[in-house]
């Protein structure tokens, strides 16, 4: 089989995580995660986000590239749980918004941003799952994190408009577009099945799957 690497993207509490452990079981594929737990910059966020937004976005982006880097270049077919782009033109574009990131940082980062990606190679294709807010909201509550439990609907809802924003740009690679609130890859073989037709098929540009709801 062709190597293929591929990005999962979308809002937080979209299923991303879920997503890219039952692709890569299935495929046989490498998987990649979002760093938590060796984040020396996220309690110190968590409790002055003015103080340590630059910090924490600088960790991400050094922590992305490797893992982008080192996916891309391996022999494996690889899939990896959120993308680099998404740090630029969702999560500090919202710092910023909110006053968490001054304009200074901002402008700072992207540029060291721009300099990083433009060396990474691209995807063959990137998965974005989108679902309603509300749908989301549930989803952060049912799952229990502590580190969750204090974000606001209309931080869900912020970043959610610039998804939006982002998908409507975005063109380094074809885009799978998986309407998430109807997916249950988890319980049903089916709707995985969908998901894993629709990458071997290798689609172009940019498609959108429809679940059967029963």
């Amino acid at each position: 089989m062709t190597k293929r690497f591929i990005l999962v993207a979308g809002n937080i509490g979209a299923g991303k995580t879920s997503l890219t452990r039952q692709l890569g079981q299935r495929l046989n594929w490498d998987t990649a995660y979002e760093s938590v737990q060796d984040n020396p910059y996220l309690a110190d966020f968590y409790e002055d986000m003015a103080q340590w937004s630059f910090h924490l976005q600088i960790f991400f982006l050094g922590h992305r590239a490797n893992h982008h880097l080192n996916l891309a270049k391996s022999d494996r077919s690889a899939i990896s749980d959120r993308s680099i782009y998404e740090d630029a033109h969702i999560f500090a574009r919202a710092l910023n918004h909110l006053g968490n990131l001054p304009q200074r940082d901002y402008e700072s980062y992207l540029s060291v941003y721009e300099r990083v990606v433009v060396g990474l190679p691209r995807p063959d294709l990137l998965l974005f799952l989108k679902a309603p807010v509300p749908i989301l909201v549930e989803r952060i509550q049912a799952r229990g994190r502590e580190i969750e439990s204090n974000i606001p609907q209309s931080y869900l809802e912020l970043l959610d408009t610039f998804y939006d924003d982002w998908m409507n740009t975005f063109d380094l690679c074809p885009v799978l577009t998986i309407p998430s609130d109807d997916l249950n890859f988890v319980n049903r073989e089916d709707h995985l099945d969908i998901v894993v037709q629709a990458i071997e098929d290798k689609l172009a540009g940019r498609e959108e799957i429809v679940f059967p709801s029963a």
